[in-house]
């Protein structure tokens, strides 16, 4: 059915790995609310309503890539790398290396104002085209030419994502070799309540190991697991 689309169009689904049964849905998502103004003759739509779609399309694509991808995530991870590959200047960068922005149906205004290489409009009509392949093939095609299309993405975000904070470092280096949990102790805490000290101990298997402060019982905590981690490197205790 790509027979019904434009050559440049034809030109992007060999490049999306995708042929449409409803090409109309295709021309829809790559149509600016620019040109349905100076085309009210049409009576076309422009490609807001399945941007609103393709949200929605992406998050759960990408969520399910991420949550089968790297089964020992954390929530908190999969949602930072979720974040790095759907936001506006990912999207915009797929819509580049699909040479999207000659595919883009745009009034004469939006065309001077150089629409064709704004972020945001390429990033919408990503968008828009991953609901045009969800209407049209259903999830399971969605999934395969959204998949290849962001995998390198996802797999960069979970390499960016951020580095463990110490807690979590010193509590999976000691129950892998002591089989033992690490537990905080809150010693005490002094001054006013607006600049109060927090003062907590690391507690391995019943042996106070350090302490440190902060001004929260976090971040007593924190300090505590860095200087318990520092030890634990260094080999003076264990």
């Amino acid at each position: 059915m790509n027979s019904q689309l434009p050559p440049s169009l034809t030109q992007l689904c060999e490049r999306l790995g995708y042929s449409f049964s409803e090409p109309a849905l295709l021309l829809q998502a790559v149509r600016h609310s620019s040109y349905i103004h100076e085309h009210p003759e049409e009576m076309d739509q422009s490609y807001e309503r399945l941007e609103f779609l393709g949200d929605a399309v992406l998050e759960l694509v990408i969520t399910e890539l991420l949550y089968q991808r790297f089964p020992e995530a954390s929530e908190g991870h999969l949602s930072k790398a979720r974040a790095g590959v759907v936001n506006e200047n990912r999207l915009a960068g797929v819509a580049r290396s699909l040479d999207l922005g000659p595919c883009l149906l745009l009034g004469r205004g939006e065309e001077m104002q150089g629409g064709r290489e704004k972020p945001s409009i390429l990033a919408d009509v990503v968008e828009a085209i991953a609901a045009a392949v969800y209407l049209d093939g259903g999830l399971d095609q969605a999934r395969e030419v959204l998949g290849r299309l962001l995998a390198e993405a996802t797999e960069k975000a979970m390499l960016r994502s951020p580095k463990k904070d110490y807690k979590t470092r010193l509590q999976e280096d000691v129950q892998q070799v002591l089989h033992f949990t690490p537990v905080y102790e809150l010693i005490h805490a002094e001054g006013p309540d607006h600049a109060k000290l927090f003062t907590a101990a690391l507690v391995i298997d019943g042996r106070r190991v350090a302490t440190g402060s902060g001004r929260s019982k976090k971040e007593a905590e924190q300090d505590a697991a860095r200087r318990g981690l520092e030890a634990w490197q260094l080999m003076e205790w264990g």
